[in-house]
C-alpha cells in the first residue's frame, strides 16, 4: 500500500505546485523540484532494499526447506564393489554408484585388481538385502543402460556433510579406501566431498591405500587404476594416465603383487 500510494503524492505535487509556477517563481520551483528528485530517489532506493530483502528470504526459505529427492529400493544383488541389483517396485535395475571406482573383480580383460575382492565383499555385507534410497544427478544412466545413483543407507535430509559422510554408501566406499574417485560429468554434484573423503583415507592409509605402493607419491614404477600394465614414469602411455587413476610400485615384484604386467612399449624391468 505505502508503496502504491507514494507515486500518486509525488505526481499530485508536480502537476499543483511545480508545473503552475515555472513561469512566476522560478526559484521555489527549483527547490521543489530538487524536493521531488530527492523523495523519488529515496522511494526507489527503498523498494529496491525491500525486493532486495524478498529476493534474500526466497533464497533462504527454499534453502532451509530444500529436501534431496530419492527413491526407495531394495539391493537385492551384489555385482561388485561398485554395482548393485535393485528393485523398486515391480521393476529391477543395475545400480552403478556415481563418483567411484572399486578395483575390478569381474571384468572380461582385466585381471582381479588389488583390493578388489575386499571391496566386493565390504559392498555385499553392507547392502544386500538392504532397502535403501537412490537419489539420480542430472545423467540417469550410463552407455551400457545401467542407474546411476548416489545410494543412501537412510533418507537424508539436507545432505550435509555430516550426512555424506555417515549415510551415503558411495562416501563410505570412498573414506574407507575401497574405492577411488571417479567423477563423469555432468554428475559432479558431490564431488567436493568426495575429493575431500578421498584425501582423508589417502592420508589416514585406509583400504586400498594402505597397500604397499598404493597411497605412494612416487615410486620406479607407474600404473593406472584403469589398466593392468605398469610403466617407467617417462613413458609415453604413464603420461597419459589421469592423476585420479595413478598408481605408484616400488618395484616389479611389488606391481607384480599387484596384479600389472609391464608395459610392451618402455619393457620396465
Amino acid at each position: 500500500m505505502e508503496n502504491t500510494l507514494m507515486p500518486v503524492l509525488l505526481l499530485t505535487i508536480f502537476f499543483a505546485v511545480i508545473l503552475p509556477g515555472i513561469n512566476k517563481k522560478p526559484r521555489v520551483v527549483a527547490g521543489a523540484v530538487i524536493c521531488f528528485a530527492l523523495i523519488t530517489g529515496c522511494n526507489y532506493a527503498q523498494t529496491g532494499q525491500n525486493n532486495q530483502a524478498t529476493d534474500n528470504q526466497v533464497i533462504e526459505n527454499q534453502a532451509n526447506n530444500g529436501q534431496i529427492n530419492v527413491v526407495p529400493a531394495k539391493v537385492i544383488s551384489v555385482v561388485d564393489g561398485d554395482t548393485v541389483g535393485v528393485r523398486m517396485g515391480q521393476a529391477e535395475e543395475r545400480v552403478r554408484l556415481i563418483g567411484v571406482d572399486t578395483p575390478e573383480t569381474k571384468h572380461p580383460t582385466r585381471s582381479v585388481g588389488a583390493y578388489g575382492p575386499e571391496a566386493s565383499s565390504f559392498t555385499k555385507s553392507e547392502l544386500n538385502g538392504k532397502s535403501v534410497f537412490l537419489e539420480f544427478d542430472v545423467s540417469e544412466r550410463d552407455k551400457y543402460g545401467r542407474m546411476l545413483a548416489y545410494v543412501w543407507l537412510e533418507k537424508p535430509l539436507l545432505g550435509s556433510n555430516s550426512e555424506i559422510r555417515s549415510k551415503m554408501f558411495n562416501a563410505v566406499l570412498l573414506l574407507n579406501g575401497y574405492a577411488q574417485l571417479m567423477t563423469v560429468p555432468p554428475n559432479v554434484k558431490y564431488v567436493d566431498y568426495f575429493k575431500d573423503l578421498q584425501a582423508q583415507a589417502r592420508k589416514d592409509g585406509n583400504g586400498l591405500w594402505g597397500l604397499t605402493g598404493a597411497g605412494s607419491l612416487g615410486g620406479k614404477y607407474i600404473g593406472s587404476k584403469k589398466s593392468d600394465k605398469y610403466h617407467y614414469p617417462d613413458c609415453e602411455w604413464a603420461k597419459k594416465i589421469l592423476p585420479e587413476n595413478v598408481i605408484w610400485f616400488k618395484d616389479v615384484s611389488d606391481a607384480n603383487a599387484h596384479g600389472y604386467k609391464p608395459c610392451g612399449i618402455c619393457r620396465p624391468e
